[in-house]
């Protein structure tokens, strides 16, 4: 496999021609079939991945079976480079929710090559603030925000991460009319910390609101703007 599909991975940007080859020649290739565990919490980390292909879920489970989706990766991104600078193991599951492949980084190579590279090095900080971002932001949402809220904003993440990859935009010009789940119902309740009763039920209340419509996996936006109303707090 050629340096081509590095450049598109965020972590890689600005690496000269001479560094992605180094970089590609640290990596395995590696393949996981829909539904199997790459990792799981507890397990010693060895290394991290960039996805080339699939979908993957990082996620925790509670002592009594509940679980949290924290991330949901997409091609071409990285997951588990914080282990990098973890002593030990992995804090949650990796879980391919298609079939999947992926480049594996050993721990020690990497670090012994993100020393001699300041570009590299750059990059992780600009990678593990985003990580830190993110999870800011869920905590927050988790902690502060009503259901319908996470709903509305996961909405609108969604509409401007798909209207970036050509999806038809809205008459706004704020993102699609139309999105695309990229989860299932049951997944996304994880996701959003809910159950799944409670996110069709919420769903249900939108559509009779007049601010979406649901179509299986597909939604609707009719009110962009009482939406982002919504994602800011508005009570529905």
């Amino acid at each position: 496999m050629s340096v081509d599909i590095l450049r598109h991975c965020p972590l890689f940007t600005g690496l000269k021609e001479d560094d992605l080859k180094r970089v590609r020649a640290l990596a395995s290739l590696k393949r996981a079939a829909k539904g199997q565990i790459i990792f799981s919490e507890g397990e010693e980390a060895r290394g991290f991945y960039v996805l080339l292909s699939g979908k993957v879920k990082i996620y925790k489970v509670s002592p009594d079976g509940k679980e949290q989706i924290l991330h949901v990766v997409s091609p071409p991104d990285t997951f588990a480079e914080a282990a990098l600078f973890l002593e030990g193991s992995y804090p949650a599951f990796a879980e391919a929710l298609s079939d999947s492949q992926m480049l594996f980084f050993p721990k020690r190579d990497f670090v012994q090559l993100l020393e001699k590279n300041s570009q590299l090095g750059i990059n992780m900080i600009v990678s593990l603030s985003q990580f830190l971002k993110r999870f800011a932001s869920l905590i927050e949402e988790l902690s502060l925000k009503e259901v319908s809220a996470r709903i509305a904003k996961y909405l609108i993440d969604l509409s401007v991460k798909q209207s970036k990859v050509g999806a038809t935009q809205s008459r706004e010009g704020k993102g699609p009319r139309e999105v695309e789940l990229d989860l299932s119902k049951t997944q996304l309740a994880a996701k959003l910390g809910t159950i799944s009763e409670t996110l069709s039920r919420t769903l249900a209340k939108m559509r009779a609101k007049g601010i979406i419509d649901v179509k299986g996996n597909r939604i609707t936006i009719l009110d962009r703007q009482l939406l982002e109303e919504l994602a800011s707090g508005l009570k529905i």
